[in-house]
C-alpha cells in the first residue's frame, strides 16, 4: 500500500476510541456471532466514514481513501486467482493427486504432525512462499488428515507452522527482503539473526507437534491407506512426470522470477503436462479453471480430496482482501494509524520498550489491517530513528519485523493470510489457530528476549 499522507490529524483519544469500537465490532460478530468476517469489516468501512463526515471530510477524499486501499491489493488478487488455476492445472496434470499417493505412506509414520510441519518447512524455506507451499503440499495433507480421519485443525497448524517458517527464514521470500531492506540490514545478516528465536521456536514446534501426535491411533492404518492409494492410482493421474510442475516452481524460486510469472508459467506447462494422460477440450478446460476440479471416480473419499481449486474458490478471498485493504485505506486517511504509531513511538524510553512497542505495532497493524507487508514497513519506518537513538544495531529491529509481523498475518481471520489459507485449506483460522505453534511462540520469543536483553546487540561507540 502506499503511504500517503493523512487529511486529519485526529487527537489519540479519538484515535484510540476508533480502534477499539473497530476491534469490539469485528471481534464479536465473528466470535460471539460466529460471521463471516466480510459483514463487520463492510460496518467497519461504514463507521469511519460517519466519522470522516462528522470530521468534515469530503465523501470524494474518503472515496479516495478507500481506492487507496483497494488498489494496493491488485497484485494479490491476480495472484490468488493464478493460484485457483494452478491448483485445477495440478489436478488434471496429476501433480497433486501424485503427491497424495506419495504422501499416503506418511500415514504409517509415528508422528505424522511433526512429518507435516517438517516437509513444509523444508519446501518454504526452498521456495520462499507460504502461500504457494500451502495451496500445494498443504491442500495435499489437509486430503490425507481427513482420509485418516486425523484432525484437520492440528494438521492445518502444521501446515501454516511449516510453511510460514519456511517464508520467514527463506532468502528468496519477499517478506524477508522487505524485512532486511526497510531498515538497511544486510538480507543474510538479517536471516542470522532471527536464528536466535526462530530456531527456538522451531524446535518447540517440532516437539509440540510430535507430542500431538496420535503415533499409537496410526500403527494399524495400512488397511485404510491401501484401498485409497490403489483409488488414486485408478484415476489415471498417477505418474512420475507429474512432479515436474513442482519442480519447474523450485527453478523458478532460484531464480527469483516474479510470482505472477512464475504461477502463470507452471499452470500452462501443467495444462501441457496433462495431455500425455487425457484429453481434454478447451470447453471442459476453461471449466475446470473457472470452477475447479470435479473428481467423479465414484469413490467418495477420492471425489471430495480430489474435488477443488478454480478461480470461483478464491473468490471469498479476494472480497475479503478488497473490503481489508479497503478499510486500512481509510484509517490511513483519516490519520488514525498515524496518531497511534506517532503516540506509541513517543513512550519509548529504553531498549527492551523500543522493541516491545515495535512488536505490538506490528501485531496491531496485522490486526487492524490484516496486511503483513504493512505491518513489516509501517513499524519499520516508524521505530528505525528509537532504534539509533538507544543505540541498538538495527537487525535487533528487522528480527522484530518478522517475529511480530511476518508470522502473525495467518493468525487473523480477515488478513490476507488468514482467509487465504483458510480458502485453500478448508480450516477456519480461529480453529487452527491454537495449533499455528510456529506463529505462537515466534512473537512470543522475540518479546522475551527483548524483556531480558538476551541477544540483543548494540552499536560499538
Amino acid at each position: 500500500m502506499e503511504i500517503s499522507k493523512p487529511i486529519i490529524n485526529p487527537p489519540r483519544w479519538e484515535a484510540i476510541v476508533l480502534i477499539c469500537s473497530l476491534f469490539s465490532v469485528i471481534s464479536v460478530c465473528m466470535i460471539v456471532f460466529k460471521t463471516v468476517p466480510h459483514i463487520p469489516i463492510i460496518v467497519g468501512i461504514m463507521l469511519l466514514i460517519v466519522y470522516g463526515i462528522c470530521r468534515k471530510v469530503s465523501l470524494k477524499e474518503l472515496e479516495e481513501g478507500l481506492s487507496m486501499g483497494v488498489s494496493s491489493g491488485i497484485g494479490a488478487v491476480f495472484i490468488f486467482f493464478f493460484i485457483g488455476m494452478i491448483i485445477s492445472a495440478f489436478m488434471i496434470a496429476g501433480t497433486i493427486p501424485t503427491l497424495m499417493h506419495i504422501g499416503l505412506a506418511m500415514g504409517e509414520w509415528p508422528f505424522f504432525f511433526s512429518a507435516v510441519f517438517l516437509v513444509t518447512a523444508l519446501i518454504g524455506l526452498s521456495i520462499g512462499s507460504s502461500l504457494t507451499t500451502a495451496a500445494t503440499l498443504g491442500v495435499v495433507f489437509i486430503a490425507l488428515a481427513s482420509a485418516l480421519d486425523l484432525s484437520l485443525a492440528i494438521t492445518a497448524g502444521a501446515v501454516v507452522s511449516g510453511a510460514f517458517f519456511g517464508d520467514k527464514m527463506s532468502p528468496l521470500s519477499d517478506t524477508t527482503n522487505l524485512a532486511s531492506s526497510i531498515v538497511q540490514v544486510d538480507l543474510f545478516e538479517h536471516i542470522r539473526n532471527m536464528a536466535w528465536t526462530t530456531i527456538p521456536a522451531f524446535v518447540f514446534s517440532f516437539m509440540g507437534f510430535a507430542w500431538l501426535s496420535p503415533s499409537e491411533r496410526l500403527e494399524n492404518t495400512r488397511g485404510q491407506i491401501e484401498p485409497l492409494r490403489e483409488a488414486l492410482v485408478g484415476t489415471g493421474l498417477i505418474h512420475w512426470y507429474a512432479l515436474l510442475p513442482i519442480l519447474l516452481l523450485f527453478i523458478f524460486a532460484i531464480k527469483r522470477v516474479p510470482a505472477l510469472i512464475s504461477l502463470a508459467s507452471t499452470t500452462i506447462f501443467s495444462i501441457g503436462l496433462s495431455f500425455f494422460h487425457t484429453r481434454t477440450s478447451f470447453g471442459d478446460l476453461s471449466s475446470i479453471l473457472f470452477s475447479g476440479y470435479q473428481s467423479s471416480t465414484g469413490v467418495e473419499a477420492i471425489d471430495s480430496l480430489l474435488s477443488r481449486g478454480g478461480l470461483t474458490s478464491m473468490m471469498f478471498t479476494v472480497s475479503l482482501v478488497f473490503l481489508a485493504l479497503g478499510l486500512g485505506g481509510l484509517l490511513f486517511t483519516l490519520g488514525i494509524i498515524a496518531s497511534i504509531l506517532n503516540m506509541l513511538e513517543k513512550m519509548v524510553k529504553k531498549t527492551s520498550s523500543v522493541l516491545i512497542t515495535a512488536a505490538a505495532s506490528a501485531i496491531g497493524i496485522n490486526v487492524l489491517i490484516g496486511e503483513q507487508y504493512l505491518s513489516i514497513l509501517l513499524t519499520g519506518e516508524a521505530y528505525k530513528e528509537s532504534v539509533d537513538r538507544l543505540n541498538l544495531t538495527r537487525k535487533n529491529l528487522s528480527r522484530v519485523l518478522e517475529d511480530a509481523g511476518t508470522v502473525v498475518n495467518p493468525l487473523v481471520p480477515w488478513g490476507v493470510s488468514g482467509v487465504f489459507l483458510t480458502t485453500v485449506l478448508g480450516v477456519p483460522t480461529l480453529e487452527y489457530l491454537p495449533f499455528a505453534l510456529f506463529c505462537l511462540f515466534s512473537p512470543i520469543l522475540t518479546i522475551l528476549f527483548s524483556i531480558t536483553g538476551w541477544t540483543i546487540s548494540y552499536n560499538n561507540k
